[in-house]
């Protein structure tokens, strides 16, 4: 597939209009270019575990999964792909970039700059999190669970994100006390956003590979309580079912 790729750069612009874009059963349109080092079926698989209730609100979304995507590279103030991976590359690349093109919505994800397929998983579905939000809000039925736990102090969150706007929100304040918060209204929202397209991502990674809830530790932040996020993904997955052979379940580690 990656035979005679050549590591000249090109333009974003110019993948967008030159690759071939498929469209998945669920309705999300993606593209693969370069030297991406992904097989066909296991990048059908991926796309297509994000729920027919989830993709059917970021229809004007096109993912394209390049080797690298980099930003003002050689001095150009536009998003560059490189076709192929070089060390030199990589440690210009990010893991993705976002680039409007006549009309197109483009989500270049750099493949290579991530190491396997969790973390490759992990990056979309974050994107797709991401993006659902910003077209649909966020339930109440989640904003009543998680606002909840964050008046119950739950322990930890599910991103840096999460965890700090939870912190402002409460004015600072991360343990119980005998003194009721003042309330950030502002911060509330960004909590309530962050912690919804955190859960979308993990529910949506737990549909596509096995993976331990651990290996989503950061050490920025304490990571939410297993059983917490227990609950939020039992919600998410009632709210936006698994698409057909596709399965959603949460297995508990028993103790030696």
């Amino acid at each position: 597939m990656a035979e005679g790729v050549q590591s000249e750069l090109i333009q974003a612009t110019q993948v967008i209009r030159d690759a071939v874009v498929r469209q998945a059963p669920n309705g999300i349109r993606y593209a693969a270019f370069g030297d991406n080092n992904l097989g066909e079926k296991d990048l059908e698989r991926m796309v297509q575990a994000v729920p027919s209730a989830v993709s059917g609100a970021i229809t004007r979304k096109t993912y394209y999964f390049v080797p690298l995507a980099l930003s003002e590279a050689r001095g150009s103030e536009s998003t560059m792909v490189a076709p192929a991976y070089t060390p030199e590359l990589g440690d210009q690349a990010i893991c993705h970039r976002n680039v409007t093109h006549d009309g197109t919505e483009g989500v270049f994800i750099s493949t290579r700059l991530l190491g396997d397929r969790f973390a490759l998983a992990f990056e979309f579905f974050i994107n797709v999190g991401h993006a659902f939000v910003d077209a649909i809000g966020v339930p109440h039925a989640f904003e009543q669970l998680v606002w909840g736990q964050a008046l119950a102090d739950v322990r930890g969150e599910t991103s840096q994100d999460a965890w700090e706007n939870r912190s402002q929100a409460l004015g600072g304040k991360t343990e119980q006390t005998e003194v009721k918060p003042v309330i950030d209204e502002k911060a509330k929202t960004a909590f309530l956003e962050s912690s919804f397209s955190d859960a979308i991502a993990i529910y949506q990674l737990s549909l596509s590979v096995d993976f331990d809830y651990s290996e989503l530790r950061e050490r920025e932040y304490p990571l939410l309580a297993p059983l917490a996020l227990a609950d939020r993904l039992r919600l998410v997955a009632q709210l936006f079912p698994p698409n057909p052979t596709y399965e959603f379940s949460i297995r508990y580690r028993r103790r030696a």
